[in-house]
């Protein structure tokens, strides 16, 4: 210390030489080059997860941002369908454009969304002068383009280096995965589904590469995980959580029990200290709120229970079925036609989906023991328990699919996986997926022509 207070003399260097040798500014030299390169070998680790990294991720990602950003560029300049200041929900399916882009959506459901959206908000009145126009839908629709790009990279990069599976059939799945209604409605809606779709894959393909090196979940990502996760809806952040229940010997040893625990109480903790900080820590309004939206979302018995499951929950998510159009208002006087998904009314959507599921359930059974496939299947209880047991907001749910429907190619995945060495069984379930890929294709196509029928009669 004496060294920063003294002013230099012979003496303070000499005491400098007495209590640093030599050898200790060597070692002092290396630690410090060590610590540049973990860093930098940290650094690079994350890219290479995140983004492309090999050239036909890089091509895959070129290919589904050009797809979609012509979809997006052409809705955002022609027209208001994506961000109308006058109207702040409902314009299509249910998605509340206008009032996650400015407000984050209610707190109660997501919590610190506010904080994601005012820097989305932001750079997207930067680029457009600070005005709502052509400009601004622009930057909202290819933030969502680039974030669905992303989430289909992940999906291959899971097929790719957890799974194993050959090129042709990563892109195979991942094709089939791109026109899922879910991913072509987001590549072009600034909501909070876009974003945790990428999130939840990311975090997902995360835990698979520290379970293929028997490593355990960094607390830093869980914390991490369970901000942006939660933070964006709420009840996502149970799957952060998820994989820590299927880490080595954590039920076997105290120690990594112990530490299991105290990183799943971290991350509750400071998520819990972040929301109370969004609402000023007035925790009552946390219960009432979400009082009142569950009784809001849950009571709607239009449609039989078992129609909503299939036809919004896991159809609607993939397979678009009709639509029909309701007048709705924005509660200022301002009255506007929104559109609506209807149930199945022939049976091939029917057969479309059941195959599927039934696809993912053998594949479940299949890999019973497998930890990253329980994985992905108890994310999916979570939501199958929220929207189809406990009905919340199973009417329109057609929407959730963000939270959930990237674990159907996954699974589809490892059912491939299952029967490499079976050629029949392999034959038969790439020939089934090659004649789903077919028919998803030609259904949501011709929805799609009627999607723009309805935005050329209202919203040019």
């Amino acid at each position: 210390m004496m060294m920063f207070q003294d002013a230099p003399c012979c003496h303070a260097v000499h005491n400098l030489k007495l209590h640093f040798p030599p050898y200790r500014w060597v070692f002092y030299f290396t630690f410090a080059k060590i610590l540049k390169v973990s860093f930098k070998s940290k650094l690079t680790s994350i890219f290479k997860i995140v983004f492309p990294s090999t050239r036909p991720e890089v091509l895959l990602f070129l290919f589904f941002v050009s797809v979609y950003g012509v979809l997006g560029t052409y809705l955002a300049q022609h027209y208001r369908i994506v961000f109308d200041a006058r109207i702040p929900w409902d314009a299509y399916f249910s998605f509340d454009n206008k009032a996650i882009v400015m407000t984050g959506g209610s707190f109660e459901r997501h919590p610190l969304s506010y904080y994601f959206f005012n820097w989305i908000r932001e750079l997207a009145f930067f680029i457009s002068d600070g005005k709502t126009g052509s400009n601004f839908r622009l930057t909202l629709v290819w933030l969502s383009n680039l974030t669905i790009s992303l989430s289909l990279v992940q999906i291959f990069k899971y097929l790719k280096n957890i799974i194993g599976l050959p090129l042709w059939l990563n892109v195979l799945i991942v094709v089939f995965f791109s026109i899922f209604s879910t991913n072509i409605l987001l590549s072009f809606t600034p909501e909070t589904y876009t974003y945790t779709l990428f999130f939840l894959v990311l975090f997902n393909y995360y835990t698979a590469i520290k379970f293929k090196k028997d490593k355990k979940i960094a607390g830093s990502a869980m914390v991490l995980g369970g901000i942006v996760i939660g933070g964006l809806t709420i009840t996502n952040i149970v799957k952060v959580f998820v994989p820590v229940l299927f880490e080595k010997d954590v039920f076997r040893s105290w120690k990594r029990f112990g530490n299991a625990f105290f990183r799943v109480l971290g991350t509750v903790i400071i998520f819990a200290l972040l929301y109370l900080y969004r609402i000023d820590f007035k925790y009552q309004n946390i219960l009432s709120k979400s009082g009142e939206q569950y009784e809001k979302f849950s009571n709607v018995k239009s449609v039989p229970v078992w129609d909503m499951v299939v036809s919004y929950f896991f159809g609607g998510n993939i397979l678009f079925p009709g639509f029909f159009i309701r007048e709705k208002h924005n509660m200022k006087g301002f009255y506007y036609q929104a559109l609506f998904m209807d149930v199945y009314t022939s049976v091939f959507p029917y057969i479309f989906v059941g195959l599927l599921l039934g696809f993912v359930m053998w594949s479940y059974f299949k890999n019973f023991r497998n930890k990253l496939v329980q994985v992905l299947m108890l994310s999916l209880l979570v939501d199958v328990l929220i929207h189809c047991v406990f009905r919340f907001g199973l009417h329109t749910s057609y929407i959730y699919g963000g939270h959930f429907v990237f674990i159907f190619p996954l699974m589809l995945g490892w059912l491939f996986c299952s029967y490499r060495q079976s050629p029949k069984i392999f034959s038969f379930i790439t020939v089934t997926l090659g004649v789903l890929v077919v028919f998803l294709i030609q259904n949501n196509f011709l929805r799609m022509l009627e999607f723009f029928d309805f935005i050329n009669h209202f919203y040019k």
